[in-house]
C-alpha cells in the first residue's frame, strides 16, 4: 500500500503595515466648445462612378459638391466614403443607380446653417448626423489639474478639523470623461423639410454652438500622523 505524503512548504511573509490614512474624493467639470465638425452626407445618384471621380462625374454629386464649394468650404474636405450600388437585375448595368456617402468637414461652424440649406435644396441629398469635433486636450489638463487642487484643500481641511498632519500621498487614482449635451439634431427628414419650407434663415432646432463637459476625478489617499 502507497504511502501519500503531502509535504507543504511555508515561506515566511514580510507583511507590510498599511500606515493610517485618510481617503480623499474631488473632482471638476469644465467646458469645452467644438472647433470644427464633419456633416455625414448620403446623395442618391442616377448613375455609378466608382472613387474619387464621383465627386466630379456623378452628377447629383458633383452638383451638390460646387454648391458647398461656393459655400466656403475646401474642395479637398469634401470626402467620399463609399458607395451602395443599387440595381434592379442580377447584374450591375450602366443604368444602375448609387447611393453615396460623402463626410463634409466643416471648418467654420458658422457656415453650418448654409450648408444644411444646401442640403434642404438638394432633393437628392439628406444630411446623416453631424459629429462635432474638439481640440480638448488643454481643457483635460487644466481640469485635471483644478480636481487635483480640490483634493489638497480638502484634505487640509479635513486633517485640520481631524487634529493630525498631513505626511505625504500613499495613493493616486485619476480618470476622465466627457459628458456630451445632446444635440437638438432632428432626423434627416425633418430636417430637410424645415430647410426646404424656411422662408428665410433656417431656423432647425440645431446647436451650432455645440459644447460638452470634461469632468476630471481624483481618489487621493494621504498619509497622515497623531490618529488617536
Amino acid at each position: 500500500m502507497g504511502v501519500y505524503s503531502a509535504y507543504i512548504t511555508r515561506r515566511r511573509m514580510h507583511l507590510e503595515l498599511k500606515p493610517d490614512t485618510i481617503h480623499i474624493s474631488a473632482n471638476h467639470r469644465e467646458e469645452a466648445h467644438a472647433t470644427h465638425a464633419d456633416l455625414f452626407v448620403t446623395v442618391r445618384g442616377s448613375s455609378v462612378v466608382s472613387g474619387s471621380e464621383a465627386l466630379k462625374k456623378a452628377k447629383e454629386v458633383s452638383e451638390l459638391a460646387d454648391e458647398l464649394i461656393q459655400a466656403g468650404i475646401e474642395a479637398g474636405e469634401i470626402h467620399l466614403q463609399g458607395i451602395q450600388i443599387e440595381t434592379s437585375s442580377g447584374a450591375i448595368l450602366k443604368s444602375s443607380s448609387a447611393l453615396y456617402r460623402l463626410r463634409v468637414r466643416c471648418g467654420t461652424l458658422e457656415r453650418i446653417p448654409r450648408l444644411i440649406e444646401i442640403l434642404g435644396s438638394q432633393k437628392n441629398a439628406a444630411l446623416e448626423r453631424i459629429a462635432w469635433k474638439y481640440e480638448d486636450e488643454s481643457t483635460r489638463a487644466s481640469a485635471l489639474e483644478s480636481a487635483i487642487e480640490a483634493a489638497k484643500v480638502k484634505a487640509q481641511k479635513i486633517a485640520g478639523a481631524l487634529g493630525v498632519t498631513l505626511l505625504g500621498i500613499y495613493s493616486f487614482n485619476e480618470n476622465t470623461f466627457d459628458e456630451e449635451a445632446p444635440g437638438a439634431f432632428q432626423p434627416q427628414a425633418m430636417m430637410v423639410k424645415a430647410a426646404r419650407s424656411a422662408p428665410s434663415g433656417p431656423s432647425l432646432g440645431l446647436e451650432i454652438q455645440h459644447s460638452k463637459f470634461i469632468q476630471a476625478n481624483v481618489e487621493v489617499e494621504y498619509r497622515v500622523s497623531g490618529l488617536p
